[in-house]
């Protein structure tokens, strides 16, 4: 005698598919969503760290003015 539990189910299989069809989609695009604020924050970062260091070769500090009395 077959055991019933072991038997397959064809709308929990559907519904088992249609969920996991629909949590791969949302993790597809969370993941996506991750890349793109990873690649804007490494080029903030990078262009932070340009400005930082050519800086100082193309903006000459300002010459501090007297007041005359």
């Amino acid at each position: 005698m077959k055991n019933p539990w072991l038997q397959k189910n064809p709308f929990m299989s559907m519904w088992l598919s249609g969920a996991n069809r629909m949590l791969g989609t949302a993790r597809g695009h969370a993941t996506a969503e991750a890349h793109r604020q990873a690649a804007r924050m490494m080029a903030a970062q990078r262009e932070q760290m340009v400005r930082f260091w050519t800086g100082a070769m193309w903006n000459p500090p300002a010459k501090k003015s007297r007041k005359s009395r």
